[in-house]
């Protein structure tokens, strides 16, 4: 049996993370002959080309573009290993680099990471804060947060709690246009829709007795980030369905009502999403378990 040319496919993944044969010597340490040398190796071997390349530019060919998550996994399970053995004996040390959702990554996530490295001095945290959805192979993320259902994949998520959704709009919206009674009303109402869902315009609703209703909105405002609808929905322009932690305070303010309480949209999980191997740093293993206890945050 012939061994795999684990140094190749390593050596490869750097490339296609760093896009350029230098820096992936430079993040190495090890010359640009080495590394070129080990990926027309690993082209050989694989009797396929890997690259396009110009004096210009680099480019993934589509063999290249199928087997580069396999060098990525190889290369970050070899890191792992080499640093789980370390970490048995050493103080949690290192950089973990962690995603989440815009406004819920500053309101709920950014308080725990202060808390997590005052209490590990020698862990930094590299905090990747976006409302879109992200490959955190290929972002080089050890873990990131996600509000959403989540499809099948080869990522591993752990379902840390369910996220309560308001359909809510300001006291003078409501006023002027009087309150729906049912979800099939919306249709006649301005509303404001979130974009980073598959369907921003079609609302779905579960209620008494195990009903369950499924709305087309006239979609007045569409927008990827919760947050934004705020200004618009307090100056009255239409209807939003937002989580707790977004319209919580509005709500607690009187500055929105929330309507159609009998009729609630299903909830979103929270979930800490990882990459599919289970060899992770002792640093990154002690957050995700920090995390994972004050998911109630």
């Amino acid at each position: 049996m012939r061994l795999p040319d684990f140094e190749a496919w390593a050596m490869f993944a750097a490339v296609v993370e760093h896009r350029s044969f230098t820096d992936a010597a430079k993040a190495l340490s090890v010359s640009k002959a080495t590394v070129s040398k080990a990926v027309t190796r690993l082209e050989e071997h694989l009797d396929t080309s890997l690259f396009n390349r110009t004096s210009r530019r680099l480019a993934l060919t589509e063999s290249g573009k199928r087997l580069a998550d396999h060098a990525a996994r190889i290369l970050s399970e070899g890191q792992a290993a080499e640093e789980a053995a370390r970490d048995e004996t050493a103080e949690l040390s290192g950089t973990v680099r962690l995603g989440a959702p815009m406004t819920f990554g500053l309101l709920r996530v950014a308080p725990l990471i202060a808390e997590f490295t005052r209490q590990n001095p020698l862990v930094d945290v590299d905090l990747h804060l976006s409302d879109a959805r992200i490959d955190l192979v290929e972002m080089g993320l050890d873990a990131t947060i996600r509000i959403a259902d989540m499809p099948d994949s080869s990522l591993r998520a752990r379902r840390l709690a369910d996220v309560t959704m308001h359909v809510v709009a300001s006291p003078g919206y409501l006023k002027e246009r009087g309150r729906p009674a049912h979800p099939s009303d919306l249709g006649s109402y301005d509303c404001l829709c979130y974009s980073n869902v598959a369907t921003p315009d079609v609302w779905r609703f579960a209620g008494p007795g195990q009903q369950s209703v499924v709305v087309q909105v006239r979609a007045r405002i569409t927008v990827n980030s919760g947050e934004a609808m705020l200004p618009a929905l307090r100056a009255g322009v239409g209807i939003a369905r937002l989580p707790d932690f977004i319209v919580g305070e509005a709500l607690a303010s009187g500055e929105l009502e929330e309507i159609l309480t009998d009729w609630r949209p299903p909830p979103f999980g929270l979930h800490l999403v990882t990459p599919p191997s289970r060899l992770r740093p002792a640093r990154v293993e002690a957050l995700l378990d920090f995390l994972t206890r004050h998911h109630g945050c």
